[in-house]
């Protein structure tokens, strides 16, 4: 027997008892809340894009071994130092305007191995 919310997700198994409505695992072994570390080879890249942007430049920032709130802290103290706006998107730091050099340089002096990538 088991009974559907009304989002659609199983929420009772008799076989399991309580679900998670995103994962469907059991609710002990749910894992959807906890921030996983990303999984890579531990090169900070940095990277400029304009692509569906209306011509204006970003600089992204992707591979960062950090999760939760020390991502966000970071990504406020890198737009802090370049002066600028951006976003912090699916652990894609964004930062507005072609800010490569200085991003490298501050990404280094706080110890990450961080490579310019792409034009």
């Amino acid at each position: 027997m088991s009974k559907k919310s009304s989002s659609g997700g199983l929420v009772y198994s008799t076989e399991i008892g309580r679900t998670c409505p995103d994962c469907r695992a059991a609710v002990t072994d749910c894992r959807c809340g906890q921030d996983e570390q990303p999984q890579g080879d531990g090169i900070v890249r940095v990277s400029r894009e304009t692509k569906g942007r209306g011509g204006k430049v970003m600089t992204l920032i992707t591979g960062v071994p950090l999760v939760g709130a020390e991502l966000k802290t970071l990504a406020k103290d890198l737009k802090k130092k370049c002066g600028v706006g951006g976003a912090l998107k699916d652990g894609v730091v964004e930062i507005q305007g072609d800010q490569r050099d200085i991003l490298v340089a501050e990404l280094t002096k706080r110890g990450f191995t961080v490579r310019k990538s792409g034009g």
